[in-house]
């Protein structure tokens, strides 16, 4: 079977993948509310959302990093596998991280 162009597999959106995670999560009862508070001006805004509206490629591509960093994955690998050029795009996650090492060492240490 082909698809338009002969690909092998359909090409779709960002936006039409992004509609698809939301619809999948929901349907698997991923709908934990996940509250939100931002500011416009100097008003607080508090916003209450069920989980699966807010997933996307972009989480998706947010926890492979995370994930990958944790698992000891160095940091250049890593960013040549999501196309980051930037170092300083990349601290944000070696961060998160270095943090979920260091609270898995903490329970180790605590036997």
């Amino acid at each position: 079977m082909a698809f338009e162009d002969d690909k092998v597999l359909p090409v779709i959106t960002n936006q039409k993948m992004n509609d698809y995670l939301k619809e999948l999560a929901e349907l698997a009862g991923i709908d934990e509310p996940v509250r939100q508070t931002y500011y416009r001006g100097n008003e607080r805004i508090d916003e209450v959302t069920p989980k699966y509206a807010l997933l996307g490629t972009h989480a998706g591509r947010r926890t492979f990093i995370c994930n990958a960093l944790a698992l000891g994955i160095p940091p250049q690998v890593v960013m040549k596998w999501t196309g980051h050029s930037d170092y300083k795009a990349m601290k944000p996650y070696i961060d998160i991280a270095d943090d979920i090492k260091a609270n898995a060492m903490s329970k180790f240490n605590q036997l």
